[in-house]
């Protein structure tokens, strides 16, 4: 979840938008904003996809069995 936290405040500070105009233009509210930037792990992934959509990326489950594979992969 770190890495979602800092990629969603780096990218809305270089839209130079606040947390307050960024969430309103997100569709979510303040609290779920400042929850994502603050790296907490409770967060409806809808509500997470929702801020993560503004940048054209998504959040999707993924099974043990492909990670497994991708790490094979490798």
């Amino acid at each position: 979840m770190k890495r979602i936290s800092q990629f969603v405040k780096n990218r809305r500070k270089e839209a130079n938008l606040t947390q307050e105009e960024f969430a309103q233009r997100a569709g979510v509210a303040l609290t779920v904003l400042r929850k994502i930037e603050q790296g907490k792990t409770n967060l409806n992934m809808d509500k997470v996809n929702l801020v993560l959509s503004m940048f054209g990326h998504e959040l999707a489950a993924v099974s043990s069995k492909e990670l497994r594979d991708k790490k094979d992969e490798s």
